[in-house]
């Protein structure tokens, strides 16, 4: 088993939040100490047939501690499942019938497989101890928690102050996610950083029941194709798992520079040394750095790669570039030098995209700009961009408007 700091920079790749970094230590230091691998925990409720990449910042991490030897357990919530997740939710969701949750446990499993290996991989159902649970059995286990200690939970209180119903079945939720770790004795719990109150939950369960409280590995969310909502199927904005390799390619393609970091810092298993020089990539174009557009494709590749089998990405790929170069574009282009600097003069991460069409001519203004956008009528390095607030990083691009006006652009060199 790998010694503790390498294990524990690992772990921390991409972390949000740790609780606690000294008690995750001290378990790590044990479970090497007696050659004995840590229980894994993550929970995923089968609510949508199809999993995203959004999923997959959970299994990444899982997979992390998979191939550091330590024992992963994939929990399907199908008993939670019928609940809803009341997280983030201002009104109560309708729950899922039983064969609707079935159907998309199933796809789960077959899914799931893409990511981590699943012949060292502990899959449990959460209805498994649930379902043999009595009413006596609930009871004692609602006594456990107060409702003052329930309604310290931010999207309760909202609720409660806006005097929006809140069914006492969603109290239940977290109690019984809870519950799921003191069931499966786990050491670690893997989760979304809107799932903190859950999470802690879990860890105040196992004391109740005489059991070394859980730490916790909490994981940014993944923001959506659109860069500013949270991944999800019903705002569209999403990444499937299962699409076609050339719809996961082009859809990786159409996400902004400044999101790509935060995939690559996420969803790759490229080694931190290349992330770093995709890091520099982001401000300045150097011999040390990786040019924006050569990282997003190769991200586009390795996530094809995972989903579809190696040599998947570099078709996406060559079908990418070929669409892209089908289109008639002139010998002789336009260049235009841009300034990338702050009102302060330090070097800006970023500028609009509608911006920057205005400083290159192609837009009379940055109104003029946000609407070429959201008409569809804007591409930028043959990917065609949608959101009218969308943000570029410095760098080299070839700006296409309409189906005949180009434009290089490139950071003017003082």
């Amino acid at each position: 088993m790998k010694n503790l700091d390498f294990q524990f920079e690992i772990i921390l790749r991409g972390a949000a939040e740790i609780i606690s970094e000294k008690e995750l230590k001290k378990k790590l230091q044990r479970s090497i100490a007696e050659n004995k691998p840590l229980r894994v925990k993550a929970g995923f409720d089968p609510t949508a047939p199809d999993l995203h990449i959004g999923h997959t910042v959970l299994l990444q991490k899982l997979k992390q501690f998979q191939e550091l030897g330590h024992q992963v357990i994939f929990l399907i919530g199908d008993f939670t499942g019928m609940i809803g997740d009341p997280t983030g939710k201002l009104q109560t969701r309708p729950p899922l019938t039983p064969e609707q949750v079935q159907s998309n446990a199933r796809t789960y499993m077959e899914q799931v497989g893409k990511i981590l290996d699943i012949s060292r991989t502990t899959v449990e159902f959460n209805s498994r101890w649930m379902s043999k649970m009595s009413s006596a059995d609930l009871i004692q286990l609602a006594g456990k928690y107060t409702v003052a200690r329930m309604l310290e939970r931010d999207d309760f209180q909202k609720r409660f102050r806006e005097k929006r119903p809140i069914s006492i079945h969603e109290f239940l939720y977290p109690l019984i996610q809870g519950f799921d770790s003191v069931a499966l004795s786990a050491d670690v719990e893997l989760g979304g950083t809107d799932q903190k109150f859950n999470l802690l939950v879990g860890r105040e369960l196992q004391k109740e029941y005489g059991q070394e409280p859980q730490a916790l590995v909490m994981m940014p969310l993944l923001e959506g194709t659109d860069g500013v909502n949270k991944m999800s199927k019903s705002l569209n904005n999403y990444i499937g798992i299962c699409e076609e390799p050339g719809e996961i390619f082009g859809k990786v393609m159409s996400i902004s520079d400044l999101l790509m970091y935060k995939y690559y810092d996420l969803l790759s298993n490229k080694p931190l040394e290349y992330i770093e020089k995709v890091k520099v990539g982001q401000t300045v174009i150097s011999p040390n750095g990786i040019h924006p557009m050569a990282a997003k494709k190769a991200l586009a590749e390795e996530l094809v790669d995972r989903f579809h089998g190696k040599g998947a990405g570099k078709k996406a790929r060559e079908e990418f570039e070929r669409q892209f170069s089908k289109g008639e574009i002139p010998e002789e282009i336009p260049e235009v030098a841009v300034d990338w600097e702050s009102e302060a003069g330090q070097p800006a991460a970023s500028m609009p995209l509608a911006k920057l069409m205005h400083i290159a001519g192609v837009a009379a203004s940055v109104g003029e700009g946000k609407r070429l956008i959201k008409q569809g009528g804007v591409e930028v390095d043959g990917v065609r961009q949608v959101d009218p607030e969308v943000r570029v990083g410095p760098g080299d691009y070839l700006l296409k408007v309409g189906k005949r006006r180009y434009v290089k652009v490139r950071p003017n060199q003082k």
